[in-house]
């Protein structure tokens, strides 16, 4: 992997392929549910990207949404499957960016399967409500980036190099590979 930083040292790198890859990321979306999800479409317009709750991830990384049939976002996604989500865990020092393809359905199975009370805010209807549909995003690539030992440490790190004027490694980060 290629950085811009030639003070960085390439031992901070760790690039994940497979099922290392998809632990990766189920691990951050079982830490943190939420995410921004933007389309491909929207990277060529004014709009930026959405936030959205995960309401389910599956064994393959697949990540599932519910979502308005008549949404701009559905009708991007008609438009290019195509799309990124961005996680960020906070506490941790944590961030993940996913690419990967989108795709809509009305399954009412499914429908039923990611239903949760939160989801009445934008169906008022319930799960029977006509303008639900389900995004399913299959991820293929993506990029994360974790502190070692989660913030505080990360921290304590930072400071012991503004302090002592040395380069410190708090972290890692690679390439997914799914």
């Amino acid at each position: 992997m290629e950085t811009i930083n030639k003070e960085t040292e390439h031992s901070n790198v760790e690039n994940l392929k497979g099922k290392e890859a998809i632990s990766k990321i189920r691990e951050m979306v079982d830490s943190s549910s939420l995410c921004f999800f933007q389309t491909e479409v929207s990277f060529d317009e004014n709009q930026s990207a959405r936030p959205m709750s995960i309401q389910k991830s599956d064994d393959d990384g697949t990540l599932w949404f519910l979502s308005a049939v008549d949404s701009a976002k559905n009708a991007e996604i008609n438009s290019n499957p195509r799309a990124r989500l961005f996680f960020q865990k906070t506490s941790a020092m944590e961030f993940l960016e996913l690419q990967g393809n989108a795709e809509i359905t009305q399954d009412k199975k499914m429908i039923y399967e990611l239903w949760d009370a939160m989801a009445k805010n934008w169906f008022p209807q319930g799960k029977d409500d006509p303008r639900i549909s389900v995004i399913k995003f299959t991820p293929q690539a993506g990029h994360y980036w974790d502190t070692k030992h989660g913030a505080g440490l990360a921290g304590a790190k930072m400071l012991f190099g503004i302090i002592t004027g040395k380069k410190v490694n708090v972290g890692l980060e690679g390439e997914l590979k799914i």
